[in-house]
C-alpha cells in the first residue's frame, strides 16, 4: 500500500462551515481535478464531490505535483469553499469472497484514500460492498477486515472512509444502518470510519423519510446503531422508485417519490445542517438552457425554513 507519512493532512471536516449550508455536487475531473472546482463555483455550490482517478479503470495514474498545487491553489483560493469529498470508483468491493478481488480492492481503496489525502480531501465516500453468493455476515466481517488492514499499513492518514448507505439491490449491503453497525463494530480504530448517508437509497431501502415522524423514527434508527456524529456527510438525491423498492434510481429533487417533503425534513434537521450535503441528479440542461444541477441547488435552498 502507498506511504502518506509526511503528506499534508485533510483539511478538517466542518472547519470552514460556520452556520452555512454546504450544498455540492458530484462533478467531473475530466481535463484536470482543479477543473471540478472551478465548475462548482460556476455554479453556485460551496464544495464538490469527485473521483480522485479514473472511475472505470483499476490502474491509477500517480497524480502529478502540479495537479496537487493547482487543486489546492483553487481551494485556498476560495474562502469558505469546502470540504470537498471524494467518492471511491465502484470496481471495489470490500466485501469480495474471491481472495484475488479482495485484495485487489483492499489496495484500490487504500490508493484512493492516500490521493485524497494529498488533495487534502478528508472524507471518501465507498459503498460496502456486494456478498455474491457468500453470506451477508462473512461479507460484513470482510468489509472490516479490509478497513483494519488499511488502517494498520496507513497509520498516518487522515482521510475517512464513509460507508455509504445503499438501496440494497441484489447482494448490496448497507441496506440497513444495523449492517453499517456490524462493520464499524469490526473495525479496530472505529474512530477512523463514518457513514454517508444517500437519501434515495435510504428510501428505497425502506426507510420513509416523507413525513417528519418516519424521519425522526430513521434518525432514531441511525443514532440507535451508528450514533450521530458517525453521520459525515449526506447525498441529496430523490427517487426514481417507490418505498422499499430496493432499486437505485436517482431523480431530480421533488421530482420523485420522495418529494419535497422529505428534504424539507433533511435539511431542516439542526442535527445535518453542517455536513457537506452533495448532489448526485442527472446532469444536463432544462428546456431553457439552465443547468440542472443549478436548478436543484434553487429547489434546496427554497425547503429551507428561515429563523423567525
Amino acid at each position: 500500500m502507498p506511504p502518506v507519512k509526511g503528506k499534508k493532512a485533510a483539511r478538517p471536516a466542518g472547519a470552514r462551515d460556520g452556520e452555512r449550508r454546504c450544498f455540492g455536487s458530484h462533478l467531473s475531473i475530466a481535463g484536470g481535478m482543479h477543473h471540478a472546482i472551478e465548475e462548482a463555483v460556476r455554479l453556485g455550490f460551496s464544495t464538490v464531490q469527485v473521483f480522485v482517478k479514473n472511475q472505470r479503470q483499476w490502474r491509477a495514474t500517480p497524480l502529478a505535483p502540479a495537479a496537487i498545487e493547482q487543486w489546492h491553489a483553487l481551494l485556498d483560493g476560495n474562502p469558505g469553499f469546502g470540504p470537498p469529498v471524494a467518492h471511491a470508483t465502484y470496481l471495489i468491493n470490500l466485501a469480495a469472497d474471491d481472495a484475488t478481488l479482495f485484495a485487489r480492492s483492499r489496495d484500490a481503496f487504500a490508493e484512493e484514500l492516500v490521493r485524497c489525502q494529498h488533495l487534502s480531501i478528508p472524507y471518501l465516500v465507498v459503498h460496502p460492498g456486494a456478498a455474491g453468493e457468500a453470506s451477508t455476515s462473512d461479507a460484513l466481517q470482510r468489509v472490516a477486515r479490509a478497513l483494519n488492514e488499511i488502517f494498520a499499513a496507513l497509520p498516518e492518514l487522515k482521510t475517512m472512509p464513509l460507508l455509504e448507505t445503499t438501496a440494497g439491490q441484489g447482494s448490496s449491503l448497507g441496506r440497513s444502518f444495523d449492517e453499517l453497525a456490524a462493520i464499524i463494530d469490526g473495525v479496530r480504530e472505529p474512530r477512523r470510519v463514518g457513514v454517508c448517508i444517500d437519501t434515495c437509497h435510504v428510501f428505497a431501502a425502506g426507510y420513509d423519510i416523507r413525513t417528519h415522524e418516519n424521519y425522526e423514527l430513521m434518525m432514531k434508527f441511525v443514532e440507535r446503531a451508528i450514533g450521530l456524529d458517525k453521520v459525515r456527510c449526506l447525498h441529496l438525491n430523490d427517487s426514481k422508485r417507490e418505498l422499499g423498492s430496493r432499486v437505485d434510481r436517482h431523480e431530480h429533487i421533488g421530482d420523485g417519490c420522495i418529494g419535497a417533503d422529505g428534504f424539507r425534513n433533511v435539511l431542516n434537521d439542526p442535527r445535518l445542517k453542517k455536513l457537506p450535503m452533495i448532489l448526485e441528479t442527472p446532469k444536463g440542461v432544462d428546456e431553457g438552457g439552465g443547468d440542472l444541477d443549478t436548478r436543484n441547488l434553487r429547489r434546496l435552498k427554497r425547503l429551507i425554513r428561515r429563523p423567525d
